[in-house]
């Protein structure tokens, strides 16, 4: 049974957070309502109890529809201060709220640990590649502004294309990166001119806290509004007025049909969208087995396997399972639990009070239909962890053939002719990635060619991974909609708007005029370096 270590005073918190303010049209509000707790499942008390990290604000749909307005009327119908405002000077303001953002990085580290039990290296490198995030998007801004700061001629007109903002964002995050994946979607929907409404995950919902005045103060009001509560008690209402324009979501496909479906003009609202996925790992007779035992690790049980991205089933030939099974089980159990700040840990306290009952069905379900439980350690359980199982023989009909398990527990599956796992890949409801483990390139090549219109991303001999962030993030049938990467996820939350105009000498005189004047932020060619 995993044994959770003493927490060290140095990292206790020094008292809850009682967070009582939140953001609506500039303005940090003082909230006098009902209050939810927030627990964390780490914890060091005889006999074991969450710890309780503080509390937030129970929202409803009055808070909901006060945060919209404020949303809308910072738009103002396209005539808002933010949509109209130059590149030049929303780039500053974001500017100064990383500026700002990185001040806090000790903070929301601690809280990344204690909030969701994110290993302290991950939780530093994901506050790190989120800052890194916004710069890049930042370059980013500029240059596609640098590439529209020209006139096309076709026809005998001219046209002065740029990419424009949508209109009001609602922006819902994950848990598993509460930081990085929320800012994903929020930082690009900001600099491209929207207006937003954020309401954070529920678990690693206080780390937001700490940024709420640099959010306040680094834009005009009403741009970005900050609530709390339960997504269905303020995201529903906010959905049901049709007044959303762009619905950005990190989460299950359930979630997101529902909330579309509150929409009453479904036509008119714009989706960007990351969601489940049952990555495959494809493991080939002639894998290098000492590589794929290493990537397949990381790839399951990174974050105790609680990442979209997660390598979910594992397709394992014949002729190398058994040596692959003896290698990797011993590899499981040979990880270190341990509390997010203890040295050299790869397996954290499970951030959800109920996973581990979720994950012992699910093991449950496999072992009643035929499977077992292959390394020694598999399914011991404490308070708020489970330990890793890895399930063979693993076969449709099994829940955790089907389901993704966004936990610790690997199912593996036996194949000798290639076409099973790629008939089981196109008949999934899923298709963000694949690992591919092999070297032969004459079979290399089908391979890759039918993977890469079956998923979004091949990997060859490494796990899946959403980084580099410029590299682009998506997936086919349930597992995406639109797509995501610093350059990607300013066109998702923008559109192409132009001015036109025949070649004509009054035209011609007008818009020189214009330029000459620069009175309009839209008709610029200034080059910002």
């Amino acid at each position: 049974m995993p044994v959770t270590p003493p927490i060290p005073e140095s990292v206790r918190l020094e008292a809850p957070i009682d967070q009582r303010q939140y953001l609506v049209n500039g303005e940090l509000r003082t909230w006098d309502g009902p209050v939810s707790e927030v627990y964390s499942t780490i914890s060091d008390a005889e006999p074991y109890a969450p710890t309780v990290l503080g509390s937030i604000p129970t929202m409803g749909e009055a808070e909901a529809l006060d945060a919209l307005e404020a949303a809308m009327q910072a738009y103002d119908k396209g005539k808002g201060v933010w949509p109209t405002m130059k590149v030049r000077d929303r780039i500053a303001c974001m500017e100064k709220f990383v500026g700002q953002m990185e001040t806090k990085r000790d903070r929301i580290v601690q809280l990344l640990m204690w909030e969701i039990g994110k290993s302290q290296p991950d939780s530093e490198k994901e506050f790190d590649r989120t800052v890194e995030y916004i710069y890049d998007t930042i370059e980013e801004y500029k240059q596609l502004d640098r590439d529209a700061a020209k006139f096309s001629r076709h026809d005998g007109v001219y046209a002065h294309i740029r990419r424009g903002p949508i209109g009001v964002v609602l922006c819902l995050g994950p848990y598993n990166y509460p930081l990085n994946e929320t800012f994903a979607l929020l930082i690009p929907a900001i600099i491209m001119g929207n207006t937003t409404i954020f309401k954070p995950a529920k678990h690693g919902v206080l780390l937001i806290t700490p940024l709420l005045e640099a959010f306040q103060n680094s834009f005009p009001k009403g741009v970005v509004n900050i609530l709390f509560g339960r997504g269905r008690a303020v995201a529903t209402p906010i959905m049901q007025s049709g007044k959303v324009d762009v619905l950005a979501l990190i989460g299950n496909s359930a979630s997101a049909n529902a909330l579309q479906d509150q929409h009453p003009k479904s036509n008119r609202l714009r989706l960007v969208l990351g969601l489940e996925a049952k990555n495959p790992a494809i493991v080939l007779p002639d894998a290098d087995m000492d590589l794929t035992i290493r990537e397949c690790i990381s790839g399951t049980l990174s974050f105790n396997g609680q990442r979209c991205t997660a390598l979910k089933i594992l397709y394992v030939h014949e002729t190398v399972l058994e040596e692959f099974l003896e290698r990797f089980t011993k590899a499981v159990d040979a990880l270190r639990f341990g509390n997010p700040w203890d040295p050299g840990v790869s397996l954290t306290p499970l951030p959800e009070a109920a996973k581990p009952d979720y994950i012992q069905e699910l093991i449950d379900d496999a072992v009643a239909k035929g499977a077992k439980v292959m390394n020694p350690k598999g399914g011991q359980r404490s308070a708020n962890f489970i330990w890793p199982a890895v399930l063979y023989p693993v076969k449709p009909g099994m829940r955790v053939y089907e389901e993704e398990q966004f936990g610790p527990v690997i199912p593996v599956v036996p194949f000798t002719d290639i076409d099973q796992p790629l008939d089981e890949m196109a008949e999934s409801n899923y298709g963000q990635q694949v690992s591919l483990f092999g070297k032969d390139i004459n079979t290399l090549a089908p391979l890759i060619d039918t993977l890469a219109n079956l998923v979004c991303r091949v990997n060859l001999n490494s796990s899946c991974q959403r980084g580099p962030d410029v590299y682009p993030f998506t997936g086919r049938k349930d597992s995406a909609v639109a797509t995501l990467s610093v350059h990607d996820a300013l066109r998702s939350f923008s559109i192409r708007t132009f001015v036109a105009f025949k070649d004509t000498p009054l035209n011609n005189e007008t818009v020189e005029a214009l330029v000459d004047a620069k009175l309009s932020n839209f008709i610029s060619t200034d080059y910002i370096l």
